[in-house]
């Protein structure tokens, strides 16, 4: 068995929390091993974020190509090719692919150890019979999909996203099991690209995590484009017919008035079936009993400065189960250095965390809904909304769909953002800074926006909030000045 020297501190998983863990420490001059069973790169890069968002960049080309009389352009209709589409897609996540190339870590001085890692005591991890000892740990394997007990799943066969990209053909007829993100985004990707799709999810709507008018638009949207959507409604089996699968679907009651389960079951005929129903974390197979690291679910369990149950070991990114996003991962990571390698520590600050869901329109989040903030603080809440629809810019883009609502609480401080319209991704960060920095909503007004653009729409949605508080006594300072200004000599 080779023992290594001891390191500062090793980081198991090449996924942007690892990756950002091995950067920032060896920035700072310490010892570092990176330890990766596949690829460096994670989720994100090979079958996540990049290539997903490479393949919706396709369709919504494809889209504004069916569209295009609308721009008062007579482009003739094209045909897709697949295999063209999916190779762009690659193509895409080539260009990427050295952001995370090993050499380039190496020559940041990271010990880059390629192979499956597996505690067998606190302080000590092998790879393929070498023994890497470390200070500190920083667990960051991630999570894949998860695939729930679907009978008949495993026999007629399915894919995940993992398997999306990697492949040469888009199918004529899909079924797709979640209506959470992943499933929303790609159903409408492969919508557009030609493909029927029909999204089954049991809960009653889709996208429960987000302000639901704005996820009720978002429905609409992709009803329009043709997706057939079944809330409130689990797959109870999936069988093969030849190429074909046939999907069983339910209600989730055992009895609806008055009907068997058979008599209220429909099925599905369709070409292949994408399973996009949550995640499972990857810890399986690390010997985390050897290290005395405890876990709830699997998700390893964290306390306020990422520290497992051994205080020396640490994990961040979506291995801990919280936040599921790339820039959680990245924001984890850095506190995760701080905690790790020095002697001032910080705990994590989940306060202001935005996300998006990159369909078209974007979706995105930070914050309270306004449910949940009327739960937690009251009558002092107010929700203050502009529809994009009314915007000269999105009027312009032929894009007028969207809403910007946004949550505040007592004197104007903003409780949660929520903006459903093209590039809501980069909308969002106004709100999250005003949040993060303590800016009130009526502050937000005074801003200048650069004409015309989307982001006018934030401005607008505070015009709306100032407006209504010129009530009572400040409703009546303004009449008086009026009044006083009518008076005065021009």
């Amino acid at each position: 068995m080779v023992r290594d020297r001891t390191f500062d501190i090793v980081a198991i998983g090449g996924g942007t929390a690892g990756l950002v863990t091995a950067a920032g420490s060896a920035g700072l001059g310490a010892s570092v091993a990176l330890i990766e069973r596949d690829r460096l790169g994670g989720d994100c890069l090979w079958t996540g974020c990049v290539p997903s968002k490479a393949l919706i960049g396709s369709a919504r080309v494809a889209r504004h190509v069916r569209d295009a009389a609308s721009f008062g352009l007579g482009i003739p209709r094209q045909e897709i090719e697949a295999t063209d589409v999916l190779s762009s897609v690659r193509d895409v996540r080539a260009q990427i692919e050295p952001h995370d190339d090993p050499e380039r870590f190496r020559a940041m001085g990271v010990d880059v150890v390629e192979g499956a890692a597996r505690f067998v005591s606190p302080h000590e991890v092998e790879v393929d019979g070498r023994r890497l000892r470390a200070r500190r740990f920083v667990i960051a394997t991630g999570s894949r999909a998860a695939v729930p007990p679907i009978p008949g799943l495993e026999e007629a066969g399915y894919f995940t996203h993992a398997e999306a990209f990697d492949r040469d053909t888009i199918p004529a007829s899909l079924a797709v099991v979640g209506g959470g993100p992943i499933g929303v985004e790609l159903a409408q990707a492969y919508r557009r690209l030609g493909t029927e799709v029909t999204v089954v999810e049991l809960l009653d709507r889709l996208m429960v995590r987000e302000e639901p008018e704005l996820a009720d638009l978002l429905t609409s949207r992709l009803r329009e484009e043709g997706i057939r959507i079944r809330t409130g409604r689990i797959v109870t089996r999936v069988d093969r017919t030849g190429h074909r699968r046939r999907v069983t679907i339910a209600p989730p009651a055992t009895a609806e008035e008055g009907r068997s389960a058979e008599e209220r079951a429909e099925t599905l005929e369709v070409d292949e079936v994408l399973v996009a129903a949550g995640r499972a974390p990857n810890t399986e197979d690390l010997g985390l009993d050897a290290a005395g690291v405890e876990t709830a679910g699997g998700w390893v369990t964290v306390d306020a400065r990422l520290r497992t149950s051994r205080k020396h070991i640490f994990a961040a990114g979506d291995v801990t189960g919280g936040f599921l996003f790339t820039h959680v991962a990245d924001h984890e990571a850095r506190t995760v250095v701080q905690n790790a390698l020095f002697p001032v520590r910080a705990n994590i600050d989940y306060r202001v965390i935005p996300w998006c869901t990159y369909t078209d329109p974007e979706l995105a989040h930070v914050g309270l809904t306004e449910a949940e903030a009327r739960d937690r603080h009251g009558d002092s809440v107010s929700a203050h909304v502009y529809d994009i629809g009314n915007l000269d810019r999105a009027i312009a883009e032929r894009a007028a769909m969207g809403r910007v609502k946004i949550v505040v609480g007592k004197g104007g401080r903003i409780l949660g953002g929520h903006i459903l319209a093209p590039d809501a991704g980069t909308m969002i960060a106004e709100i999250s800074l005003a949040m993060k920095a303590g800016v009130k909503l009526g502050t937000l007004a005074s801003l200048v926006h650069p004409y015309p653009t989307m982001s006018e729409g934030v401005k607008r949605t505070a015009d709306a909030y100032r407006r209504s508080t010129l009530t009572g006594w400040r409703k009546s300072a303004v009449d008086l000045a009026l009044r006083i200004g009518r008076a005065l000599p021009p």
